[in-house]
């Protein structure tokens, strides 16, 4: 696993860091550590638990739903968008495979988009500029408005 913690929320670069993640089950909770590691020098006003329960439950889907004959890799990014924090996953999945499922409740999964569309402020999928597919969601208010100096 490769990572990058980038600037200051508040720079001209929204992007604040990124991890690669093995497409394997163990990737899930080192992305939850990880993240937790790298947003704290940032110090978001957002919940951290919501974002780690989201990262957790999209990572999760990247791996059960990435697609590829040559090794793949799960990317992971976040940046500041105005006052929301960004979060993107990366898969070489198809795009048009996302969607949000009504599970019934004897249903043992289908739960993961349904608790990012209740928790994150906005979530989208689509094409992934790396190829395959890019699931991301935003996180309202994690801080300040950035004033121009």
């Amino acid at each position: 696993m490769a990572f990058v913690i980038d600037h200051d929320p508040c720079d001209e670069s929204p992007r604040l860091g990124s991890m690669v993640l093995d497409p394997t089950p163990e990737s899930v909770s080192r992305a939850r550590r990880w993240f937790r590691k790298l947003i704290a020098p940032y110090n978001p006003a957002c919940s951290v638990d919501d974002c780690v329960l989201l990262i957790s439950e999209l990572v999760t889907n990247a791996i059960l739903y990435g697609q590829s004959d040559e090794e793949w890799v799960v990317r992971v990014e976040w940046s500041r968008k105005g006052s929301s924090l960004r979060v993107e996953v990366h898969n070489p999945g198809f795009p048009a495979s996302v969607r949000l499922r009504r599970p019934d409740a004897d249903d043992a999964h289908g739960r993961g988009l349904l608790l990012v569309d209740s928790i994150a402020a906005s979530w989208s999928s689509g094409p992934s500029r790396f190829g395959g597919t890019v699931v991301s969601f935003e996180l309202a208010d994690a801080w300040p408005r950035c004033r121009p100096a």
